[in-house]
């Protein structure tokens, strides 16, 4: 197809932090335009968010609700081919289900639901719909992340035997819920984040990092789950033992009372041949480690890539590329195979590499089973999906 896919929002409005993040992701590739939106619970905050983005006044809606069913109601020239959800967790589901009940391909920011009977249920409308549906795990999207997972999975690093993923950051050190910060209110209020703080914000991102990496899968967790800061309702502090599904074991930390830290998502995978070590301060770096030979420093934009990363980059080596870029892949990988099915085509397998509902079903697990192994005295609990 010759034209960029409509895209419709949800949220996003006047005080978001993400909304902005995936319309500069969305529209980077040429692939995408933003074309409709309901932006805000408050429709005059809806209509101030469409003014500010130049779109038509007739199609910035006061919900969801009409904006799916307007656009929907539209000629297939005009109407929008895609829905990207930018809500708090609590309003993911609702939106998601109406969009694809209504044929509209779906991008939705993590964790993919409030709870994991939401995700389940959203899971068997996706596989029912036939429609394209990308879960926004940011991290996975970097190119040297995408060169750490082909190293594992050609072997180069053998037998995977060991995982550390750690994800500080300072920013609710003290207690800022209450104290007109939005992003804090709604990620601290179990009404509206779910029943994990710390844990599902940023926790789900370094559990999905080392699955997607590792291609491995959590079987059994031990978790110490902390509310540090006094008066906050959700764990804002962890620390948690994994077993892998190969008998590999690891540990996962995230905590967001570590005063200075900004996001330093660092993940280390050791096989019994070497490791790799990626940071997301300096995500154009891949850090190889052998057993028997020097380590090696690998670097986006090079020529000795595999065509996996090098598809994932877009600058020569030198031009950092970040997290809006990380984004982008994403959007971009997504946007290609919604094309690939309007034009009746099968997509390239490395247009398929982007975050899916697998995802986002482990991730709700992922939450069940560390808040639960948190509270319980029993040592290793067993991952249940």
């Amino acid at each position: 197809m010759n034209r960029k896919l409509r895209m419709g929002m949800v949220g996003g409005g006047p005080g978001a932090f993400i909304g902005a993040i995936h319309r500069m992701a969305a529209i980077m590739d040429g692939e995408i335009e933003l074309v409709a939106g309901a932006f805000s619970s408050d429709p005059q905050k809806s209509k101030q968010a469409g003014e500010q983005l130049n779109l038509d006044p007739q199609r910035v809606y006061p919900s969801y609700e009409e904006m799916i069913k307007k656009e929907a109601a539209l000629p297939e020239d005009k109407k929008i081919d895609v829905v990207a959800i930018v809500t708090p967790n609590h309003v993911h589901f609702a939106p998601t289900k109406l969009a694809l009940e209504n044929g509209f391909h779906v991008v939705l920011d993590k964790p993919m639901t409030f709870d994991s009977k939401e995700a389940k249920e959203l899971k068997s409308i996706i596989e029912k719909s036939g429609k394209y549906f990308c879960l926004t795990h940011t991290y996975t999207g970097y190119p040297m992340v995408k060169e750490a997972r082909e190293y594992v999975k050609n072997g180069k690093l053998g037998a995977i035997r060991k995982i550390f993923v750690t994800y500080p950051q300072g920013w609710l050190s003290n207690l800022l819920e209450g104290a007109d910060n939005k992003q804090a209110d709604w990620r601290t209020d179990p009404s509206r984040s779910g029943k994990a703080g710390v844990m599902g914000d940023i926790g789900t991102h370094a559990f999905n990092l080392a699955e997607y990496i590792t291609g491995l899968q959590v079987t059994k967790v031990c978790a110490d789950i902390n509310i540090v800061v006094k008066g906050r309702k959700l764990d804002d502090d962890g620390s948690v033992l994994l077993k892998f599904n190969n008998g590999a074991s690891g540990v996962l930390m995230a905590s967001q009372i570590m005063a200075g830290e900004e996001n330093d998502l660092t993940i280390q995978v050791y096989g019994e041949k070497g490791g790799v070590e990626w940071k997301h301060t300096d995500p154009n770096t891949l850090l190889v480690k052998w057993l028997d030979a020097p380590a090696q420093i690998l670097r986006a934009g090079t020529g000795y890539l595999s065509d996996v990363a090098k598809h994932n980059t877009r600058t020569p080596a030198g031009h950092p590329e970040g997290y809006i870029e990380a984004f982008a892949n994403h959007y971009r990988n997504f946007a290609l195979c919604v094309k690939a099915s309007i034009d009746g085509v099968k997509p390239k397998p490395e247009w398929l590499d982007f975050p899916g509902v697998e995802d986002g079903v482990r991730g709700m697990a992922f939450i069940d089973n560390v808040i639960e192994s948190g509270k319980s005295e029993t040592k290793w609990t067993e991952f249940v999906v």
